[in-house]
């Protein structure tokens, strides 16, 4: 199955539109978004600053080098 979110803002313009185009694919749904907010934003739990930005961490997870100088390479000769 295939669905064909139409966003709510627009719905009275594409819905009756992607409706028609897509009647005679039975593996598309044409549907209207219904969501009025950000469900991850809706408890402020995840790290959220007071001001309701959420502000993301970045780290460096590769291992730190080791300090000094690499001992010189044997000569081949």
């Amino acid at each position: 199955m295939i669905y064909c979110v139409v966003p709510r803002p627009l719905a009275d313009e594409l819905y009756p539109k992607l409706s028609e185009h897509y009647a005679d694919e039975e593996n598309v749904t044409v549907i209207i978004d219904r969501r009025e907010f950000d469900r991850r934003a809706r408890y402020g739990h995840s790290g959220g600053r007071s001001d309701g930005q959420q502000r993301r961490i970045v780290r460096d997870r590769r291992r730190a080098r080791v300090a000094g100088d690499l001992p010189p390479l044997a000569r081949v000769v």
